[in-house]
């Protein structure tokens, strides 16, 4: 179940182009100079891959938890069903929803610190923005912890969202090594496929959870086994 980490990673990249891009875009490089492109690009995504890591340990931490309580595969189940809703429900990962409170004030704690790290004009600077980046809000984000939190263990949820990650740059490095270069005629093509990819995954899930004794897809789990999400 690795792969659909690196696939969600993959594809959802030229949808997080309109929101990650433009900060991708505006690091401080300085000239027009390659290396330095790339080496930033490394640098910023290396940051966003850490934290999804992080995130990735704690709710790995929490499949852990369902896995030696014997609810892994109901837990799966729940998981994979809640993916469907988001693609058959969209408002419930609609960015366009209010954020208030508590969420609203960290956003903006979030993006200052972000701020204040762009006028460092430092390549360790990018790393640190690239930590932040990984703490908005984002609906695909969403969608990898919840695969995350459907492994058995902190270092397989870590994995899962570091495989996440690693899906996304190919096309964020390119982003910034050499601009926004995919036409938008590409990137709403590769949208429009991406609900029908989110579905699959959904649907991994729940086989995952009916222990149908399927290889890779729905592999037979004897009761209060702890088993990794492979």
């Amino acid at each position: 179940m690795f792969w659909t980490a690196f696939t969600l990673g993959l594809l959802g990249s030229f949808h997080c182009i309109g929101m990650c891009g433009p900060i991708a875009l505006a690091l401080p490089v300085g000239g027009n100079s390659i290396s330095k492109r790339i080496v930033a690009a490394f640098t910023y995504n290396s940051g966003r891959i850490l934290t999804y890591s992080l995130f990735g340990i704690l709710f790995g931490i929490i499949g852990r938890t369902f896995a030696l309580a014997g609810w892994l595969q109901g837990f799966s189940i729940t998981i994979g069903v809640l993916i469907v809703l988001s693609i058959l429900l969209p408002g419930m990962l609609s960015s366009g929803n209010k954020i208030t409170g508590f969420a609203y004030s960290f956003t903006s704690r979030v993006k200052s610190g972000m701020k204040n790290f762009f006028q460092q004009r430092s390549f360790s600077s990018f790393f640190f923005i690239g930590m932040l980046n990984g703490l908005l809000p984002c609906g695909l984000v969403y969608l990898a912890v919840a695969g995350a939190s459907a492994t058995s263990g902190p270092l397989e949820g870590a994995t899962y969202m570091a495989l996440f990650g690693v899906g996304t740059l190919p096309v964020m490095l390119s982003v910034i090594v050499a601009g926004n270069f995919i036409s938008v005629n590409i990137r709403n093509h590769i949208r429009k496929a991406m609900p029908f990819v989110i579905l699959l995954i959904g649907v991994l899930f729940i086989l995952r959870g009916l222990n149908l004794g399927i290889p890779y897809v729905s592999p037979k789990i004897s009761k209060g086994q702890v088993h990794s999400c492979h």
